[in-house]
């Protein structure tokens, strides 16, 4: 639609578009998704100051045995932007997965005593789906669900 409505805003006819100009963009290698992968993103909020998360560090884990109780390996860290977001979370294959959520260090840099040092959770996923894992905290509590 971009391509005709620009066409038509181009032409040097008004009875007459003109031919579509501009390719519809490929995507690169980089942002292609594996339809048979899950993909994974989260969103934290300051619910105490009604602000995003900003510059929370956030770890994504990967379950390496049957057994909560097994190793856990580390996939992706990173630290929240200025909308509490983080980008670039790995593909992920059906399987038990765990986001560690460094409270602690948030809370410090903010000059504010907080009760949990961190928040786990811990989730499943399946291939082909999306997951999102919102995290809402405040010095003395937090709360989290699946998202869309």
């Amino acid at each position: 639609r971009v391509n005709r409505v620009l066409g038509h805003l181009l032409s040097s006819s008004p009875s007459t578009p003109a031919p579509l100009l501009l390719p519809l963009p490929a995507m690169s290698a980089s942002s292609q998704h594996d339809p048979n992968c899950a993909t994974l993103s989260t969103h934290v909020l300051n619910t105490a100051l009604g602000t995003p998360g900003r510059g929370l560090r956030i770890r994504l884990e990967a379950m390496g045995g049957a057994s909560l109780n097994d190793e856990w390996k580390e996939l992706f860290s990173d630290v929240t932007n200025d909308d509490g977001r983080v980008k670039g979370f790995p593909e992920l294959r059906t399987g038990t997965y765990r986001i560690r959520f460094e409270t602690q260090q948030y809370f410090d840099a903010l000059k504010t005593e907080c009760f949990y040092p961190h928040v786990q959770v811990v989730f499943k996923v399946k291939d082909g789906e999306h997951y999102h894992v919102p995290l809402l905290i405040s010095p003395y509590g937090f709360s989290t669900y699946r998202g869309s």
